[in-house]
Protein backbone atom coordinates (compact mmCIF):
# COMPACT_ATOMS: atom_id res chain seq x y z
CA UNK A 1 0.00 0.00 0.00
CA UNK A 2 1.65 3.26 -1.23
CA UNK A 3 -1.10 5.85 -0.81
CA UNK A 4 -3.81 6.52 1.83
CA UNK A 5 -7.20 7.17 1.02
CA UNK A 6 -8.62 10.35 3.17
CA UNK A 7 -11.36 10.85 1.14
CA UNK A 8 -14.02 10.60 3.93
CA UNK A 9 -12.08 12.91 5.86
CA UNK A 10 -12.03 16.14 3.08
CA UNK A 11 -15.92 15.28 3.36
CA UNK A 12 -16.39 17.18 6.35
CA UNK A 13 -13.34 19.31 7.32
CA UNK A 14 -11.58 22.17 5.72
CA UNK A 15 -8.14 22.90 6.05
CA UNK A 16 -5.76 19.02 6.72
CA UNK A 17 -4.34 19.39 3.52
CA UNK A 18 -1.13 19.08 5.19
CA UNK A 19 -2.25 16.28 7.47
CA UNK A 20 -2.95 14.51 4.13
CA UNK A 21 0.52 15.07 2.65
CA UNK A 22 2.06 13.99 6.07
CA UNK A 23 0.82 11.30 6.03
CA UNK A 24 1.27 10.19 2.31
CA UNK A 25 5.04 10.85 2.73
CA UNK A 26 4.91 8.58 5.85
CA UNK A 27 3.74 5.72 3.50
CA UNK A 28 6.32 6.29 0.58
CA UNK A 29 10.00 5.98 1.48
CA UNK A 30 12.34 7.91 -0.32
CA UNK A 31 16.05 6.69 -0.48
CA UNK A 32 17.84 9.55 2.05
CA UNK A 33 15.91 8.60 4.79
CA UNK A 34 15.50 4.77 4.01
CA UNK A 35 19.43 3.96 4.58
CA UNK A 36 19.08 5.25 8.26
CA UNK A 37 22.23 7.16 7.91
CA UNK A 38 22.50 9.39 9.85
CA UNK A 39 21.08 7.99 12.95
CA UNK A 40 19.19 10.62 15.01
CA UNK A 41 17.06 10.98 18.17
CA UNK A 42 14.29 13.34 18.92
CA UNK A 43 13.68 14.46 22.28
CA UNK A 44 10.74 16.58 24.44
CA UNK A 45 12.86 18.61 26.86
CA UNK A 46 9.59 20.56 27.74
CA UNK A 47 6.17 21.12 26.85
CA UNK A 48 7.05 23.71 23.85
CA UNK A 49 10.93 22.59 23.46
CA UNK A 50 12.31 19.80 21.73
CA UNK A 51 15.75 18.85 20.04
CA UNK A 52 16.69 16.54 16.86
CA UNK A 53 20.72 15.15 17.53
CA UNK A 54 22.32 13.38 14.86
CA UNK A 55 25.35 11.61 15.18
CA UNK A 56 27.64 13.03 12.07
CA UNK A 57 30.84 11.59 13.06
CA UNK A 58 33.86 13.21 10.80
CA UNK A 59 31.37 15.74 9.73
CA UNK A 60 32.78 19.59 9.93
CA UNK A 61 30.91 22.54 10.65
CA UNK A 62 31.34 23.90 7.32
CA UNK A 63 30.23 20.28 5.62
CA UNK A 64 26.65 20.58 6.94
CA UNK A 65 23.64 22.86 6.03
CA UNK A 66 20.14 23.17 7.38
CA UNK A 67 17.26 24.59 5.85
CA UNK A 68 13.26 25.47 6.59
CA UNK A 69 10.99 25.68 4.03
CA UNK A 70 6.88 25.03 4.46
CA UNK A 71 7.31 23.55 7.74
CA UNK A 72 9.91 21.02 6.78
CA UNK A 73 13.43 20.96 8.37
CA UNK A 74 16.40 19.28 6.32
CA UNK A 75 19.52 19.08 7.20
CA UNK A 76 22.52 17.99 4.67
CA UNK A 77 25.78 17.02 5.18
CA UNK A 78 28.51 16.73 2.06
CA UNK A 79 32.34 15.73 3.05
CA UNK A 80 34.17 18.00 0.98
CA UNK A 81 36.78 16.14 -1.09
CA UNK A 82 40.29 15.72 0.23
CA UNK A 83 42.92 13.64 -0.39
CA UNK A 84 42.33 9.98 -1.17
CA UNK A 85 43.60 7.83 1.99
CA UNK A 86 44.59 4.14 1.76
CA UNK A 87 42.04 2.53 4.09
CA UNK A 88 42.25 -1.52 4.94
CA UNK A 89 38.55 -0.47 6.79
CA UNK A 90 36.62 2.58 6.81
CA UNK A 91 33.48 2.02 8.93
CA UNK A 92 32.74 5.68 9.75
CA UNK A 93 30.29 6.94 6.92
CA UNK A 94 31.42 10.19 5.42
CA UNK A 95 28.94 10.15 2.47
CA UNK A 96 26.95 12.23 1.49
CA UNK A 97 22.96 12.51 3.33
CA UNK A 98 19.95 14.43 3.69
CA UNK A 99 17.24 13.92 5.93
CA UNK A 100 14.13 15.48 6.23
CA UNK A 101 11.53 16.25 9.59
CA UNK A 102 8.59 17.67 9.38
CA UNK A 103 7.81 20.47 11.52
CA UNK A 104 4.24 21.41 13.22
CA UNK A 105 3.12 25.11 12.72
CA UNK A 106 4.53 27.58 14.77
CA UNK A 107 7.50 25.64 15.19
CA UNK A 108 10.95 27.17 14.61
CA UNK A 109 14.30 26.01 14.75
CA UNK A 110 16.28 28.38 17.50
CA UNK A 111 19.97 26.96 17.57
CA UNK A 112 21.93 24.05 16.39
CA UNK A 113 25.15 23.12 17.76
CA UNK A 114 27.83 20.53 16.73
CA UNK A 115 29.56 19.18 19.83
CA UNK A 116 31.91 15.73 19.49
CA UNK A 117 30.25 14.76 16.47
CA UNK A 118 26.47 15.18 17.11
CA UNK A 119 24.74 18.17 15.84
CA UNK A 120 21.80 19.27 18.42
CA UNK A 121 19.53 21.21 16.63
CA UNK A 122 17.20 23.19 19.54
CA UNK A 123 13.23 23.86 18.41
CA UNK A 124 10.48 25.67 20.07
CA UNK A 125 6.94 25.96 19.29
CA UNK A 126 5.79 29.84 19.83
CA UNK A 127 1.78 30.03 19.03
CA UNK A 128 1.44 33.65 18.30
CA UNK A 129 -0.49 35.68 20.78
CA UNK A 130 -3.80 36.28 18.15
CA UNK A 131 -3.93 31.91 18.72
CA UNK A 132 -3.67 32.09 22.29
CA UNK A 133 -6.84 31.09 24.58
CA UNK A 134 -8.65 34.32 25.65
CA UNK A 135 -10.68 34.61 28.48
CA UNK A 136 -14.07 36.59 27.80
CA UNK A 137 -15.69 38.05 30.64
CA UNK A 138 -18.93 37.96 31.25
CA UNK A 139 -20.90 41.15 32.41
CA UNK A 140 -23.67 40.99 34.96
CA UNK A 141 -26.74 43.34 33.48
CA UNK A 142 -30.19 44.25 33.89
CA UNK A 143 -32.75 41.12 33.20
CA UNK A 144 -34.02 41.67 29.84
CA UNK A 145 -31.16 44.20 28.95
CA UNK A 146 -31.15 42.22 25.22
CA UNK A 147 -35.33 43.12 25.03
CA UNK A 148 -34.24 46.92 26.05
CA UNK A 149 -32.35 47.13 23.53
CA UNK A 150 -34.61 45.50 20.91
CA UNK A 151 -36.94 48.28 22.36
CA UNK A 152 -34.62 51.25 21.65
CA UNK A 153 -34.06 50.24 18.46
CA UNK A 154 -37.72 49.96 17.41
CA UNK A 155 -38.42 53.09 18.82
CA UNK A 156 -35.16 55.07 17.19
CA UNK A 157 -37.02 53.88 14.09
CA UNK A 158 -40.45 54.82 14.52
Amino acid sequence: MNTLDLTPLYRNSIGFDRLASLLNNAYTSDSASSTGYPPYNIEVLEEDRYAITLAIAGFDQSDVSLSTEKGILTVRGEKTKSEQSNYLHQGIANRTFERKFNLADHVEVTQADLNNGLLTISLKREIPEAMKPKTVAINQGHNGSVQGTRDNLQNQAA
